[in-house]
């Protein structure tokens, strides 16, 4: 990746040989522009207050990030098509490693750690992708309930009623 490719809208590439420089933590907040693209990126219709707070400990050759991402999104319920905002709250605790990535096994058997690009990790892109792990995919205002249609009562009136009565009310 060059210096003017980028991954997505919100990018915060660091050095990993500069990581022990700034103690440890790294904090991403997205700016208004990138939570707008990030909402465009996601197919929903906000994302404000979007905040990643990173800890990097282990080895420059394994590093270990703990920490959360923060935001408040604005999604459409499922149910009654409202607009809604909800906070999105979610832990992070990945492994980058510049060493051999594991190949071959099942994937629900190891952990497999991330790849540390060109020397480089991105608390962009991890924000991110945290952020959309945390969307609800099936996002409900609160307090609306879905109520199930009540069944047709008359048979006859039922979308296939025409064609039993033809058959003799069979069926």
């Amino acid at each position: 990746m060059t210096r003017d490719q980028t991954v997505g809208p919100l990018t915060r590439s660091i050095r990993v040989d500069r990581m022990a420089r700034a103690q440890g933590d790294f904090v991403v907040t997205a700016t208004p522009e990138e939570c707008a693209a990030l909402a465009a990126d996601f197919g929903i219709p906000a994302v404000r207050d979007l905040v990643g707070r990173f800890r990097v400990g282990g080895t420059l050759e394994n590093l270990t990030v703990t920490g959360s991402v923060e935001a408040v999104v604005t999604q459409i319920c499922t149910v009654s098509l409202d607009p809604f905002e909800a906070p999105v709250h979610e832990a992070v605790d990945v492994v980058f490693t510049d060493g051999e990535i594991p190949t071959g096994h099942d994937a629900d058997e190891i952990d497999v750690p991330d790849a540390i690009v060109n020397g480089r990790v991105d608390f962009g892109l991890l924000t991110a992708e945290f952020l959309a792990m945390g969307l609800d995919p099936y996002p409900r205002k609160p307090g609306v309930t879905f109520v199930e249609p009540e069944p047709e009562p008359d048979a006859e009136d039922a979308p296939l009623g025409g064609l039993r009565a033809l058959q003799g009310g069979k069926d």
